[in-house]
């Protein structure tokens, strides 16, 4: 039986890049997507990777990749939608309309695409059924102050996971969401010097290594499809979360 595939979106840096070497690591077929080629190859180092460039906001690009990935492995197993990313914290009134639609178009149209594309795949492949995970954020359920954007596109990332979730049922196609807070990353750089409160007051926050999201990532695509993580939160252990607000 040939190894198990998985498309991760955002493969570039950080999280993604995390996530795919443990599935490199972990004997699976890993594509890797992301807007510039280079950071994808150093993402794969010297190990075989399905190396392919595009524009999650882009659906012609999404579709592109998709049909690759179908001529190639005939099948996909797993996406992981992780590509994303967030603006500086400020009011909403102070934000500039281009920031939010372009924020808007990978955080949210983004996502959409490449479940879309995904879905679609899965349900026409032989076997049938497939599992999407997708990157939320503790986000998605607790708000930083000044974080519209990125609130707000992390709320319609729970509402695509739980939609996929019950579509999915009827094709073995299972969806589940990651929730992720304080993953040392470039995204999570200034955390330490201090992030704002909702009291106001700066602070630093706690970081966990990236790893952790990793192996939690692999844990959910590794499941049966007759099982399901629809929501796991992972965090550092002190950062503010129970209790933020």
């Amino acid at each position: 039986m040939e190894s198990r595939t998985i498309l991760i979106t955002g493969a570039g840096s950080g999280i993604g890049r995390a996530t795919a070497r443990a599935f490199i690591d972990a004997g699976w077929r890993v594509a890797l997507m992301g807007r510039r080629e280079g950071p994808l190859r150093d993402t794969a180092g010297a190990d075989p990777a399905l190396i392919l460039p595009g524009d999650v906001a882009d659906p012609a690009s999404v579709d592109a990749v998709f049909s690759r990935i179908e001529a190639e492995w005939g099948r996909l197993d797993v996406l992981f939608n992780n590509a994303g990313v967030s603006l500086k914290g400020t009011l909403i009134d102070e934000i500039a309309v281009d920031d939010w639609l372009n924020l808007a178009n990978i955080n949210i149209n983004g996502m959409f695409f490449c479940a879309r594309a995904a879905f679609g795949l899965m349900r026409r492949q032989s076997p049938q059924g497939g599992r999407i995970i997708n990157n939320g954020s503790i986000s998605a359920d607790r708000p930083r102050p000044g974080s519209v954007p990125y609130t707000m596109s992390k709320h319609a990332v729970t509402g695509l996971t739980k939609t996929l979730s019950l579509d999915g049922r009827k094709f073995d196609i299972a969806c589940g969401q990651i929730d992720i807070g304080n993953a040392a990353s470039e995204m999570t750089a200034s955390f330490s010097a201090g992030m704002q409160q909702a009291d106001g007051q700066m602070r630093p926050e706690p970081v966990m290594d990236v790893r952790h999201v990793a192996e939690t990532v692999l844990h959910m695509a590794s499941l049966p499809l007759d099982v399901n993580m629809p929501f796991v939160t992972i965090m550092a252990r002190d950062m503010p979360y129970l209790g933020r607000g």
